[in-house]
């Protein structure tokens, strides 16, 4: 399993719109094979804050969904990026 988390930094009066902005991604990541959860969330806080998760079954998944990334509209509002890849093993329990 792969997850994405982290944070995004815009300008405050732009963070409301961004995150509106990415209504259609979020639908089509979960309804993208292999997605287990995604979100582009308003931080609750922080009014430049935006906070990115999400959950996919493989790399491969994640990246037949990924394609180009953001358009050049929504990375020209980002003032910052914190977001990281995280590679989940299963486990069993002892």
């Amino acid at each position: 399993m792969i997850i994405i988390a982290g944070r995004l930094t815009v300008d405050a009066h732009d963070r409301d719109h961004y995150v509106t902005d990415c209504v259609a991604v979020v639908e089509q990541a979960r309804s993208a094979p292999g997605c287990l959860d995604f979100a582009i969330i308003a931080d609750t806080v922080d009014p430049a804050r935006i906070h990115v998760y999400e959950r996919w079954e493989s790399d491969t998944h994640l990246e037949a969904f990924r394609g180009a990334g953001p358009d050049a509209g929504q990375t020209a509002q980002l003032r910052d990026a914190q977001v990281h890849k995280y590679r989940i093993s299963a486990t069993e329990d002892p």
